[in-house]
């Protein structure tokens, strides 16, 4: 987990922070990198006319060249992207081979920090496959509509991934919503959020990977930082066989 300090409006200086984290990272054994939600831009909506990734070209040409380099599936976050006038707050994931196996638009638009006004929302799904891993990713204010991430996990990810720019002032409810998740949907939670501050906000970081029983095994503090954690999948199977949620859904009724 790659939680960074974003620097608002500055795209230029945010991928070079997310390479040398990237770079950073790879000291270590590591499979899958994750990286925080809008890290090319932050929150500088006014401004996406001039900066907004076009069509997320200049993103996936980025991740695809590390990832092949260093042979690691990236978990793309999420960048502010423009196509066909419109703005989106997109998530990108590459594999280790450098090849785009899923781009997904914010589904839900946060209206305290004028989403609604800017950004076009999404309407697809997000599940996929890293090597042999089954999983999905959500942004940010997605986790409070746990009837989405439910809809997706019952088709078996095994871990759900999240990329936020999640404000201080709410962060008891940022584990507690993601605790939540990890527990109702018998999955390994990997949520990053960023730190530092835009003029609007301020970000206390708390980057967290939960296991399928809703216990924390790894968090961040409130500064710049990479967090590592290995995830035993077995315990997603045992979990699921123990209390079969899915199997006991009664999806005719709701």
């Amino acid at each position: 987990m790659a939680q960074l300090d974003i620097q608002f409006g500055d795209p230029d200086a945010n991928y070079d922070q997310v390479e040398i984290a990237i770079q950073k990272a790879m000291e270590q054994t590591v499979d899958v990198i994750v990286l925080p939600e809008m890290w090319n831009t932050g929150y500088a909506l006014n401004r996406l006319n001039v900066l907004a990734d076009d069509d997320g070209q200049r993103t996936l040409q980025f991740l695809s060249q590390l990832a092949r380099q260093f042979k690691v599936n990236i978990v793309g976050g999420s960048v502010a992207v423009a196509r066909d006038g419109h703005y989106y707050n997109e998530m990108l994931v590459v594999d280790r081979q450098g090849e785009l196996i899923s781009r997904y638009d914010k589904v839900h638009r946060f209206g305290l920090m004028a989403e609604d006004q800017v950004i076009t929302a999404g309407r697809t799904e997000n599940v996929f496959t890293l090597g042999d891993v089954s999983a999905m990713g959500a942004i940010c204010y997605d986790i409070r509509f746990p009837e989405w991430l439910r809809k997706q996990a019952a088709r078996g990810p095994q871990v759900i991934f999240v990329s936020a720019e999640w404000p201080t002032s709410r962060l008891p409810q940022w584990r507690l919503l993601l605790q939540a998740r990890a527990i109702e949907n018998q999955a390994f939670v990997v949520a990053v959020n960023r730190v530092g501050s835009d003029p609007e906000n301020d970000f206390g970081g708390q980057s967290l990977v939960i296991d399928p029983l809703g216990q924390i095994m790894a968090i961040a503090g409130a500064h710049a930082q990479l967090v590592t954690a290995q995830l035993d999948l077995d315990q997603v199977k045992h979990v699921r066989g123990q209390i079969p949620v899915f199997d006991d859904r009664r999806p005719e009724l709701y």
